[in-house]
């Protein structure tokens, strides 16, 4: 079906196919992950709208991959990394603001004596797990089977379904455990005795803990000489300050934080203790941790941005915004849903500041078909929404705005559950990121 809306987008996309692998420089971003009927590309965006290379506008819920946890172009943020590019982001010798944002992130995260800055958070979780072997001198790591991505490096790539070129040795060291399943995770230490050198996961998705889960997995680390990495790259400024180890009283050995510390300007960070972070330094008495070493890690304007967006989460009640629009959207969206007949099929759960949204078929299974019938009718509202990161520029009006998309929406997917997908669905559904064949 040809729909003129996105003509300059289709364009784009047959040019990007032939020169870029998969036609863009992040999978989550692929033609694969979003209906037929889509915007391909983006080129600009203020507060929680964005503008397509076509000039529709939308409003936007995915906030780059869940990076802009204050909005598009915040004037705040903006102004201040102006400043640093006029003045040189990146030089010879370090600048000032490194040691400024490392003292204020040190200050705030009650597990971190130190930190590390990088560009990405694949490499601060890898980072932490080679820090984890080397401080225990082991070699397996204990994953969390549930949570969807921890790093695009082999350690982890190697135990999804794209494995290739990623030899078997590397991906053996890696052991899955299930979430609120303590015994799934004692059973790897008996299993493996004195050879796990690290615990990673992220502490909550949309799942909640169980009583004392993470309470058990800290004892247990303990118990065992493992390290215990949080990775709170979803969870970090959106679960509280500054993340969900202080909402549950978990305080980890290693952590990583990244996406909404910035508001979409790329900085990661590796924060945590001395005796562990320290071997990656210069100044101790052990083997050297060669740890991480990249020519932008540190540059001056994405530290800038960093630097301004904890201030202004630390100033003003953010965090309380975001939760309080989730609970608005949740309860909107239930009762509209429910009014059309398909609260069963067309779902929102998890925790107000991450809602999780389930598309689920007729016999209600989760459905790749449905996501995409949801996607697609979203959009045909000016609604983009591959999943739910509210920032704070989300307010009453987008959540009205949402709603009545939403309405509209709930039409075509009850006709959908009634006719079968294909009466509704334009072009192929989406497919899994993770999957051994295109």
């Amino acid at each position: 079906m040809k729909d003129d809306r996105f003509r300059r987008s289709a364009e784009l996309t047959k040019k990007a196919a032939r020169l870029i692998p998969a036609g863009c420089h992040t999978y989550s971003k692929g033609a694969d992950q979003f209906p037929q009927l889509a915007p391909g590309f983006i080129q600009s965006g203020s507060g929680a709208w964005v503008k397509d290379v076509d000039h529709n506008t939308f409003l936007d819920w995915g906030m780059g991959l869940r990076s802009v946890s204050l909005g598009y172009d915040y004037p705040r943020v903006t102004r201040k990394v102006m400043e640093h590019v006029c003045r040189g982001s990146n030089f010879t010798r370090p600048s000032p603001i490194e040691v400024e944002v490392a003292e204020l992130l040190t200050d705030m995260i009650p597990s971190a004596d130190m930190v590390k800055f990088a560009k990405n958070g694949s490499d601060v979780t890898t980072a932490a797990i080679r820090l984890s072997r080397a401080y225990t001198g082991r070699k397996r790591v204990a994953y969390c089977k549930e949570h969807p991505f921890f790093s695009f490096d082999d350690w982890f790539i190697g135990t999804t379904p794209c494995d290739n070129g990623i030899p078997d040795q590397l991906s053996e060291l890696s052991v899955p455990f299930h979430y609120n399943d303590m015994a799934s995770l004692e059973r790897i230490f008996q299993q493996y005795p004195d050879d796990i050198a690290a615990v990673i996961m992220e502490p909550v998705t949309g799942e909640r803990p169980a009583a004392d889960f993470l309470q058990q997995v800290r004892q247990l680390t303990q118990k065992h000489g493992a390290v215990l990495v949080f990775d709170e790259m979803i969870t970090g400024f959106r679960f509280g300050l500054p993340g969900a180890q202080t909402v549950f009283g978990v305080e980890p050995d290693l952590s990583t934080f990244g996406k909404a510390i910035g508001n979409g300007f790329s900085c990661a960070v590796l924060a945590g203790k001395r005796e562990i972070m320290e071997l990656g330094g210069l100044d101790h008495p052990h083997t050297r941790t060669f740890l991480l070493s990249a020519t932008n890690a540190a540059e001056t304007h994405s530290l800038a941005a960093v630097q301004e967006t904890v201030l202004e989460f630390r100033e003003k009640d953010i965090i309380g915004h975001i939760e309080r629009t989730g609970k608005k959207l949740m309860d909107g969206w239930r009762q509209m849903t429910a009014l059309h007949g398909i609260e069963r099929y067309l779902q929102i759960g998890g925790y107000p500041n991450s809602p999780v949204i389930v598309c689920k078929d007729e016999q209600e299974s989760p459905s790749l078909a449905f996501r995409t019938i949801f996607l697609q009718e979203m959009i045909r509202e000016s609604v983009l929404m591959p999943y739910v990161s509210i920032s704070y520029s989300h307010g009453a009006s987008e959540v009205a705005k949402t709603l009545r998309a939403l309405d509209q929406t709930c039409k075509a997917y009850k006709k959908a559950l009634e006719q079968g997908a294909q009466s509704v669905l334009v072009g192929p559904a989406v497919k899994p990121v993770f999957r051994k064949f295109n």
